[in-house]
């Protein structure tokens, strides 16, 4: 009898020994092996204008979004699109249609832990629109109504105008947030600065795609998108040392 409890014991010493080692000999070997980071493609779509469609009767217009992680907090930012509005304002009536492609970046301002990738940005885009306007109704504005006047507007109704263009700088602020794996929800506001467009002869572009809404007396403009997008990661980086130590010490 006590030789069986002396060969159970025994038995039972090494194997806590054993997974000792196991367990050590794995702990060397995950310190070992270099932490890396997933950097890819992300590719959404702008939920804001499907939302406006139902919204409104004299809009159509969708928009795709896309980022490319280049380093630890930048990334390569595009947008491309397609709109189109019926204008009506007091005095005339016109529908813009056309596309639309801004190229830019971003700037995460967030500190994420190892393995996140929500994000706080800030950002520039170039934005660059070509489309075109169907004049479709105006009326001639005059002080005396006892005195006809010839219209500026020498078009008839349906007179359509193509072959313009707008471009502009935006500068962007919004947040993406990982919903669930590789599935963000992303929120930004845009401020617009048109720098050039090619309008209709005799009257202003009041809508340009891509750019939004356009004044008579001012060229700065303002948007948001509300997106929904998939990451997918293309390949892995290795982290320094130095951030290594930075999460670290931060956990």
């Amino acid at each position: 009898m006590l030789k069986y409890i002396i060969s159970t014991l025994a038995c039972l010493v090494l194997s806590v020994s054993f997974a000792q080692d196991t367990e050590a000999t794995t702990a060397v070997v995950s310190d070992t092996i270099p932490a890396k980071e997933s950097y890819g493609l992300r590719v959404g779509l702008d939920l804001s204008k499907p939302i406006r469609m139902l919204l409104e009767d004299d809009y159509k217009g969708f928009e795709i979004a896309a980022d490319f992680r280049l380093t630890k907090k930048f990334y390569l930012a595009a947008e491309l699109g397609n709109e189109q509005k019926t204008v009506d304002e007091e005095q005339i009536n016109f529908t813009t249609e056309g596309s639309f492609i801004k190229l830019g970046f971003d700037f995460n301002a967030y500190e994420n832990w190892f393995g996140m990738q929500n994000a706080i940005v800030v950002g520039m885009r170039y934005g660059y629109s070509t489309h075109k306007q169907t004049l479709n109704s105006y009326t001639v504005y005059q002080t005396n109504q006892h005195v006809e006047g010839e219209s500026i507007l020498t078009q008839t109704p349906g007179t359509e105008f193509s072959s313009l263009n707008g471009h502009w700088i935006e500068v962007v602020a919004g947040i993406k947030v990982e919903l669930y794996d590789n599935i963000y929800m992303g929120f930004s506001l845009r401020l617009n600065r048109l720098l050039s467009t090619k309008e209709p002869e005799n009257f202003q572009n009041l809508f340009i795609p891509g750019f939004n809404k356009v004044t008579s007396d001012s060229n700065i403009g303002a948007g948001f998108n509300y997106t929904i997008s998939y990451s997918i990661p293309i390949y892995k980086k290795t982290k320094k040392k130095k951030e290594e130590a930075t999460d670290e010490e931060g956990s």
